[in-house]
């Protein structure tokens, strides 16, 4: 009853009241008996009276719920999971697994609601399969874990960009190798994800640095894996996966969702229908196996002609990898969009993030800013890097004095990908691996250490 004696307490001092809480006690121990209930009752209102009369210096904020408004309380793993279920997803599998388990906890809570289909695979192995099973049946289908589950993802990855099957995957990172700090935080697997599977085909990573990036970002991941044909990454970290933010409401008239899959009647008209078709494009007509009418949907996890059938000739394999990949890279690259930069317009000192570390620069910027020409700039949709016609970041970063990257692992892997990809490097770095996310206070001691 500790637990109960502290809640009481904590809202002695805020000055809230108790009936809302007698009701949780109630609601929570309604199969243990009036007995427990009453004490634990007891037990509220003795923390809450000792907090009023023995804490003097504590002031009561009175915080009390504003009539003309609520507000929406959600986490990043619910962000995700709404996301997905405001997206069409109607297929979800997943082993659980810290700190992705969340999402898989939402999606099973509203699977009757929404007519999803929910399963908790015996591993990742059949979880990710069981996805590219649902998508290439026909419906929009996603799978999560953490990266120690992802590893065992990596050939069915793989499977996914040579079949050319929309699917997206949460990967909530953990400190590793191995089962690292199941409980803590980290940045250090987008490489992992950027490199995984063999072979070459295109994919997405998108990092959102709050709940609401996370909750537009898992739609748009959804959106380009069906455009595309494409694995899409939501990759997050257990920071941002289990930290609450407060927001008015999410705007659904942004949502995107467009229907990409063929049926019967959308193939009248054509004669023979290819799965993977040449394209300039490099997207083929994605019809629904059962669906497609008098046409047949082939398709093999071998290098394969149009039709789907497997191939040895080196004429078609050269076809086939431009189509897959080089067809549809820049046409992805357009889809993607640029790095938000909050502060100064014209920044002596950038400070670069991507994910969860949003927030947490941003509130660094607002307090240093009165004295320093400082400015965040953060990415959120990582891979492939977006173009510079809409806003030249790498110009920006050129002209700046000081270009400081944090990053939540050891080996400034953000970074690596920055100069493999643009050729900048930046001037500085600030890294932190101990599991913890970064504090406002030791992010400022290390910034001031290089201005």
């Amino acid at each position: 009853m500790a637990n109960t004696v502290a809640t009481g307490a904590a809202l002695g001092i805020l000055d809230l009241g108790l009936e809302a809480f007698r009701n949780v006690i109630r609601k929570a121990f309604k199969d243990k008996g009036e007995e427990v209930i009453k004490d634990n009752i007891a037990c509220a209102e003795a923390g809450y009276h000792y907090a009023r009369t023995n804490c003097p210096r504590c002031e009561a904020f009175g915080i009390r719920e504003p009539e003309y408004r609520r507000l929406m309380l959600i986490d990043g793993v619910h962000a995700i999971g709404m996301g997905a279920v405001m997206s069409g997803c109607k297929f979800y599998s997943g082993y659980p697994m810290t700190p992705s388990t969340g999402i898989l906890d939402y999606m099973a809570s509203r699977a009757e609601e929404y007519n999803l289909v929910v399963e908790q695979a015996e591993d990742e192995i059949a979880a990710i399969n069981m996805a590219i099973g649902a998508s290439f049946a026909g419906v929009r289908a996603m799978t999560g874990s953490s990266g120690g589950g992802f590893a065992l993802m990596v050939e069915g990855l793989s499977l996914a960009g040579m079949t050319e099957t929309p699917i997206v995957i949460a990967e909530m990172q953990r400190p590793g190798p191995a089962t690292g700090l199941p409980t803590r935080t980290e940045q250090a697997d987008l490489l992992f994800v950027l490199y995984a599977a063999h072979g070459e085909f295109p994919r997405v990573i998108f990092e959102p640095g709050d709940p609401k990036q996370a909750f537009y970002l898992t739609n748009k991941a959804f959106e380009l894996a069906e455009k595309y044909q494409i694995p899409v990454f939501i990759q997050s970290d257990q920071y941002l996966a289990d930290t609450e933010w407060t927001y008015e409401k999410f705007d659904l008239e942004n949502i995107i969702y467009n229907d990409y899959r063929l049926r019967e009647k959308d193939l009248e008209g054509i004669e023979v229908y290819k799965r993977f078709k040449y394209s300039s494009t490099g997207i083929s007509l994605l019809a629904i196996p059962g669906e497609a009418g008098k046409h047949l949907v082939v398709a093999d996890s071998d290098e394969h002609d149009e039709e789907g059938h497997i191939i040895e000739d080196s004429e078609t394999r050269i076809k086939m990898v431009q189509k897959r990949l080089l067809n549809k890279l820049p046409l992805i690259k357009k889809e993607i969009e640029p790095p938000l930069l909050y502060g100064d317009s014209s920044p002596k000192i950038v400070l670069i993030g991507r994910g969860s570390t949003y927030g947490v620069i941003k509130e660094v910027v607002d307090t240093i800013s009165k004295d320093h020409k400082v400015a965040m700039m953060h990415f959120s949709q990582v891979y492939p890097l977006p173009e510079r016609d809409k806003f030249d970041y790498i110009e920006l970063l050129e002209k700046a004095d000081l270009t400081i990257c944090i990053e939540n692992n050891a080996t400034g892997q953000f970074a690596k990908v920055m100069k493999a990809e643009t050729g900048f490097e930046f001037s500085h770095k600030i890294l932190k691996y101990d599991g913890r996310p970064f504090t406002i206070e030791n992010l400022k001691e290390e910034l001031h250490a290089y201005i």
